[in-house]
């Protein structure tokens, strides 16, 4: 049995505050709320005068800020201080084994670990044990370059999918500690829902993981030998991010004369993560639709029927439309204004990837001579329908996403194209809670 090491796992050192309220210490991640700063004012106004890793990040509806620059420095400064006023407890050597209950009543577990960067690479087709799930946008990557590069603290909000049908890493790892005291408990903020927390901190359980990984691993090599082991599913600009700050300060330490053995032990080499089962009940995973305008409908129905090999059929209503695509993993929907009249089509396919992987490349192909076409990535249905019957719109539902097909598709055909899918609505996204030193 390999040790759990050698495929870029590391027990992390976790801190956490000594005298903890996770209603106002656990805030949700930064790529949240966007555009809504009366959601962030309210987190503000609920952590007021307590320590909160609301004052560890930078939500994102404050990048283009004029005072992004102080803001933060200010982070800074507060990491500092958590770290050198008695904030945190002493840390803990452990993995958390993590139970969240959203506000949608559904449980996704999970485990905070440690992973190697070299494991990991968002670039196409990488045969690196990590690999990206969505096309890594690199002009996003210098602006969070600034928070992280030199910052005392991190925090986690990226979360990494295992395809783990057998439920052998997470849900045994559960089996293991659920009948221990939890590290902590307790509501979060903003219908957040509630979360714990349970150490895997022992001989045995960390033996427990390592066994885990191994047999994963092996149901996950490849016939050239190499292992598919994760695929980021939240938070893959934030992982490039910290791949791109290592790579860099690597270089500045190797410069400086640094021996494999400290690259090794420096922290900047690690990020924290929370590992989830893509086959988790409580991990629901949703289509990203499109609507398109100005261009006729019926002529991209078409071009998609003849590079997807696929057939159209009229059906009478929405809802009908909403059935047939929800029920297959290979059709589309589309609703569109015609005559002064709805229309809804059904685009039926054999595709046997992820069916987003197929279609977005053949609208980016038809859409590259539309002068003054524009495109737009809805969530939820009902939204693309409603828009489909607007004049100049083309409403496009996309299925289901098939868990099956979702390591499989990534390994053959790479990322997948910007705004595949979603994992659950906004208020289940990681919270931040556990911390962990990196630039000393």
């Amino acid at each position: 049995m390999k040790n759990i090491e050698e495929f870029g796992i590391r027990v992390p050192e976790i801190l956490l505050p000594q005298d903890m309220d996770i209603s106002s210490w656990s805030v949700i991640a930064c790529d949240q709320y966007t555009q809504d700063k009366d959601y962030w004012k309210k987190a503000e106004e609920s952590t007021k005068g307590r320590p909160s890793t609301l004052n560890l990040i930078l939500p994102e509806v404050y990048l283009n800020s004029p005072d992004k620059k102080e803001r933060i420095e200010k982070i800074r400064k507060t990491m500092s201080s958590y770290i050198n006023d008695g904030v945190f407890a002493s840390p803990k050597k452990a993995f958390v084994y993590v139970e969240r209950t959203t506000a949608f009543g559904r449980t996704r577990k999970g485990l905070v670990a440690q992973i190697d960067l070299e494991t990991y690479e968002w670039k196409p087709f990488s045969k690196a044990n990590i690999r990206a799930t969505e096309a890594t946008i690199v002009d996003r990557i210098p602006p969070r370059k600034e928070i992280r590069k030199g910052a005392p603290l991190e925090l986690p909000h990226i979360m990494l999918l295992v395809n783990d049908k057998e439920r052998l890493l997470i849900e045994e790892t559960g089996n293991l500690v659920k009948g221990k005291t939890p590290l902590y408990q307790g509501a979060l903020m903003c219908n957040g829902g509630s979360i714990k927390g349970w150490a895997v901190e022992s001989e045995d359980e960390i033996k427990a993981v390592a066994g885990a990984v191994n047999k994963i691993a092996e149901k996950n090599t490849a016939a050239d030998g190499s292992v598919f082991l994760f695929a980021v599913g939240d938070g893959n600009h934030s992982l490039a991010t910290a791949k791109a700050v290592w790579d860099e300060y690597k270089t500045e330490l190797v410069e400086k004369g640094a021996g494999e053995k400290e690259l090794v032990e420096c922290p900047v080499r690690y990020a924290l993560i929370e590992i989830v089962n893509i086959y988790d009940e409580g991990l629901t995973f949703e289509p990203i639709h499109r609507v398109i305008f100005n261009i006729r409908a019926r002529d991209l129905i078409k071009f998609l029927g003849e590079k997807l090999g696929g057939t159209v059929q009229e059906v009478s209503s929405k809802d009908e439309l909403e059935a047939c695509v929800k029920k297959s993993w290979a059709d589309f929907g589309f609703s569109f204004m015609e005559g002064g009249n709805q229309k809804y089509v059904l685009l039926k396919t054999d595709i046997k990837e992820l069916a987003v992987a197929r279609l977005q490349p053949v609208i980016d192909e038809f859409l590259k001579d539309k002068a003054g076409s524009e495109i737009d990535y809805i969530h939820g249905s009902d939204e693309v329908l409603k828009l489909g019957s607007k004049e100049n719109a083309t409403g496009v539902l996309l299925p289901p996403i098939a868990k099956d097909s979702f390591f499989e598709t990534i390994n053959s055909r790479g990322p997948l194209p910007r705004k595949s899918f979603s994992m659950g609505e906004a208020d289940e996204k990681r919270f931040y809670l556990e911390c962990r030193r990196l630039f000393q």
